[in-house]
């Protein structure tokens, strides 16, 4: 038995040993510099006022151009040649110019450089010297599937001091990523090694599924083999017990011994977050829990629906659909907006946020045992938190079952089962320290981040050692 787990943590650590000292340090890096993504607050920044002054068509005339049967939501923007309707469902974005009705992908590279430097001059960028550098459907940074309804994209290089570079859809001519030099350069000693995230490997999602999880558990085999090893390696010299190497191999048991518990977790913890649904829930709603969370309801109302032209200060206008109802989201700045309830020709204010009582009538029918929808706090064991400064998210109790709802927009974050719960502490906290105490002392929480990753390094550059070595005697 211990001859088997001596093997197999010398043949899998030998391989995969500069993986280990990889994966710990630049754990250290994304702490600090995580993966490029737009924030809410900077797509919002972007937005102008809708212009009003144009005859609009109606958001159903645009549902109906667009040839999507049920919308998630609809939306309408002022893009810089006029406003445009963009339709999405659930692997599908339509954009419509708003007066015709006519498709509004971005053909042109000049549109896309016009809407790009718009865009960052409203974000207080310096878009001078713009230029379009690619039309990709793939590139390092616009891998996620997040992307995959608007490819491909065109990549603009402001050509700024901090080499700022916008990504433009061509389907719907919205900028949905800004990169930085410095972004850029520490990802790709970042995220990029540490997720095994090559473009020619992730673009493929499912291949690169495959790899990274059966590589990860490849690890998780090694770590435990000599997990198991480390006590049964140790003899008792008199009164107290000492190892049975020397040299690199001495400093590697000790440190192993040392560190074992977090290597461990942390090595697991990183084998779950690639899980994708194959041990643990996957946190997302089933056809019938969406049926009811969102419903059915009459599209065709948003005919006689009135646009808020009184205010003319509308820089975003979005309807939804909710517990079978449709909703009207206006907004005029990222945390002011108002949302209404549409019934037929006329239309009831909500408020700044959709209020428990939609919620809870919205959820009324899921389970006979849903209780009433509770506001997330902050410091709570799982918190969610809206794109919106201020809006709350309610969590609606189904017995072991909770669900959390953005009540800025309507939309459900996730579902938490059992299960989902479970994985929440085993990958999140256990991966990234996202314990409440920690995130509350985010300076202790990035204290130990960098200790153990970095006590994780150097017991990898051990085991590395030790793997050289025997590697270059066996090919002697």
């Amino acid at each position: 038995m211990i001859r088997a787990l001596i093997l197999t943590h010398r043949w899998l650590s030998i391989p995969l040993g500069p993986l280990f000292v990889l994966w710990f340090a630049t754990g250290i890096v994304m702490h600090f510099v995580p993966f490029p993504a737009q924030t809410e607050t900077e797509r919002f920044a972007g937005l102008a006022l809708i212009d009003h002054a144009a005859p609009l068509r109606s958001a159903t005339d645009a549902l109906s151009a667009s040839g999507i049967d049920r919308p998630d939501r609809i939306r309408l923007w002022q893009r810089v040649d006029g406003p445009v309707y963009v339709v999405t469902a659930a692997a599908r974005s339509v954009a419509l110019h708003a007066d015709a009705l006519a498709a509004a992908d971005v053909a042109a590279p000049d549109l896309a450089l016009s809407i790009a430097r718009i865009t960052a001059q409203r974000r207080g960028l310096d878009a001078s010297g713009a230029a379009v550098i690619a039309l990709d459907a793939y590139d390092q940074w616009t891998v996620p599937n997040r992307f995959d309804v608007h490819r491909p994209l065109y990549r603009i290089a402001l050509h700024d001091p901090d080499g700022t570079e916008l990504y433009v859809s061509s389907r719907t001519g919205e900028v949905v990523l800004d990169t930085s030099h410095f972004a850029r350069a520490w990802n790709y000693v970042g995220s990029v090694v540490h997720w095994i995230y090559p473009t020619v490997l992730r673009r493929d999602w499912a291949a690169w599924n495959v790899t990274v999880w059966w590589l990860s558990l490849a690890a998780v085999i090694a770590a435990v083999a000599g997990a198991l090893l480390g006590p049964v390696r140790l003899r008792r010299r008199g009164a107290r017990l000492s190892s049975r190497y020397y040299g690199w191999h001495l400093w590697h048991h000790w440190a192993g011994l040392v560190c074992t518990q977090f290597v461990l977790t942390w090595i697991v913890s990183g084998w779950l977050s690639m899980d994708h649904g194959r041990l643990f829930a996957t946190g997302h709603l089933t056809a019938t829990e969406e049926a009811v969370l969102i419903g059915a309801p009459d599209w065709t109302a948003l005919t006689a629906a009135p646009l808020p032209v009184a205010s003319g200060d509308a820089r975003e206008i979005e309807w939804f659909a909710f517990g079978g109802h449709l909703y009207q989201r206006v907004r005029r700045a990222l945390s002011q907006q108002q949302i209404s309830v549409l019934d037929g020709s006329s239309g009831r204010i909500v408020g700044r946020f959709l209020q428990p009582a939609e919620v809870n009538a919205a959820t009324a029918g899921m389970r006979a045992d849903c209780t009433r929808s509770i506001e997330v706090e902050p410091g709570d064991d799982h918190p969610f938190t809206s794109d919106v400064p201020g809006a709350p998210v309610h969590r609606v109790i189904c017995g072991d079952t909770w669900y959390h709802v953005d009540a800025a927009s309507g939309a459900v974050l996730e579902k938490l089962d059992p299960s989902r719960r479970a994985y929440r502490w085993l990958y999140q906290a256990l991966h990234t320290l996202d314990f409440p105490t920690l995130l509350a002392h985010p300076m202790l929480r990035t204290m130990l981040i960098v200790g153990l990753c970095s006590l994780g390094v150097a017991f990898s550059i051990t085991g590395l050692v030790i793997g050289w070595r025997r590697l270059r005697l066996q090919l002697r």
